[in-house]
C-alpha cells in the first residue's frame, strides 16, 4: 500500500509537470511569439546539456535513498575542470583532458560517498560541507579566474551542430540517458537502487550490499558531473571556477519536478531530462523578457518548494 501511494504522489508530480509545460508555452506564446524558433530549440538544448548530466546524477543518488543528496555538484564540475585544465599546464598530454576531467569527478564522487557510507554522516551535511571545499579549492587554485589552454580539438564537438541540435547534447546526454534507463529498468543493479530506496532495512536482509551500492551512486554523480565540466570547456574554451554555480539548486529541482520521490525507490530517468528542459525554456524565455537573473534564481527555488509541498499534501490527500 505504501508503494502505491508514492506512486501517486509520483504521477501527482508528473501531472504538473505536463502543465507547468503548457503553461510556460501558453505565456511565452502571448509575451514573446518570436521564441519559438529553430535558434531558441538549439539553444535551450545547449544549456540543458550541462544541468541534464548534473541531474542524472542527483537523480541516481536521490533514488538510492536513505536521505540521498549531492549538493555539491556544482562544485564537483568546477573543481574536476579546474584540477583538469592544471594538470595540462603540469605536463599532462591534452589527450588526456576529457579522461582527467572524468576521474576527477569520480574521485570527488567517490569521496562523498565515503563519507555518507564510511562514516555515517548524514548527506545532506556531508555534501553541504564539500560544496564548501570544492567551490573554495576551484576558486583559490586560479584566483578566480578562467583557465584558457583548452585544446583546440575539442571545441568543435563543444560547440557543433548536428541536425541543428548540439553535438553534445546528442552525442553525450542522449546516450547516456539511455543508458541509465536500460539499467534502472532491466538490470538487477537498477532493482538493487529502487529496492534501497523504498525499504533500506529490508534491502539489507535480502543481502543487498546497500553501502557499496550508494557508494557507486555517489561515484557516479561525481563522475556525471565531470562529464559536465567537460562539456563546459568544449562549449566556452576555458575552464571558468564558477560553472557549477547554483547547479545544486537547479539539479535538485529537476529531479523534484521530474517525478522522482526526495525519500527514493520512485521514480525514473525520462521525467527528469523533461524537467531538465522545462526549467532551462523557463529560464530562457525570462531572460528573453529581460528579467534579471536573480529573479530567475527564486523562481527556481520556488518551483523546488512547491514541488515537495504538493508532493507532502499528495501524501495526506491519499
Amino acid at each position: 500500500m505504501k508503494h502505491l501511494l508514492k506512486r501517486s504522489g509520483s504521477s501527482r508530480i508528473l501531472l504538473l509537470l505536463a502543465v507547468l509545460w503548457i503553461a510556460v508555452i501558453l505565456l511565452f506564446a502571448a509575451l514573446r511569439p518570436s521564441m519559438f524558433s529553430a535558434s531558441t530549440v538549439t539553444t535551450v538544448l545547449q544549456f540543458s546539456t550541462i544541468l541534464a548530466l548534473v541531474s542524472l546524477g542527483q537523480c541516481l543518488v536521490i533514488l538510492a535513498g536513505g536521505a540521498g543528496i549531492d549538493l555539491s555538484v556544482g562544485g564537483t564540475v568546477s573543481l574536476s575542470v579546474v584540477l583538469a585544465m592544471l594538470a595540462i599546464k603540469a605536463g599532462m598530454p591534452p589527450a588526456l583532458l576529457p579522461v582527467a576531467c572524468v576521474v576527477f569527478g569520480l574521485l570527488l564522487g567517490l569521496l562523498n560517498g565515503l563519507l555518507v557510507t564510511w562514516l555515517k554522516i548524514l548527506p545532506l551535511i556531508a555534501t553541504l560541507g564539500t560544496l564548501f571545499v570544492y567551490s573554495g579549492m576551484a576558486l583559490a587554485l586560479t584566483g578566480g579566474g578562467a583557465q584558457s589552454g583548452v585544446p583546440t580539438w575539442l571545441l568543435p564537438w563543444g560547440r557543433g551542430m548536428m541536425l541543428s541540435l548540439p553535438m553534445p547534447f546528442v552525442t553525450l546526454v542522449v546516450p547516456v540517458f539511455v543508458i541509465a534507463a536500460v539499467l534502472l529498468l532491466y538490470s538487477a543493479w537498477g532493482r538493487w537502487l529502487f529496492a534501497i530506496g523504498f525499504n533500506e532495512r529490508s534491502a539489507r536482509l535480502v543481502g543487498i550490499p546497500v553501502d557499496r551500492a550508494r557508494l557507486l551512486v555517489y561515484g557516479l554523480s561525481g563522475l556525471l558531473a565531470g562529464l559536465a565540466g567537460l562539456v563546459s570547456i568544449a562549449w566556452l574554451g576555458s575552464a571558468r571556477p564558477n560553472i557549477g554555480q547554483n547547479l545544486e539548486l537547479e539539479s535538485l529541482t529537476a529531479v523534484m519536478l521530474g517525478g522522482v520521490a526526495i525519500t527514493g525507490g520512485i521514480g525514473g530517468v525520462g521525467g527528469v531530462i523533461a524537467a531538465v528542459i522545462l526549467l532551462v525554456t523557463l529560464k530562457t524565455g525570462l531572460l528573453q523578457l529581460n528579467v534579471n537573473s536573480v529573479w530567475q534564481v527564486g523562481i527556481v527555488g520556488a518551483l523546488l518548494i512547491a514541488v515537495l509541498l504538493i508532493e507532502r499534501l499528495s501524501k495526506r490527500w491519499s
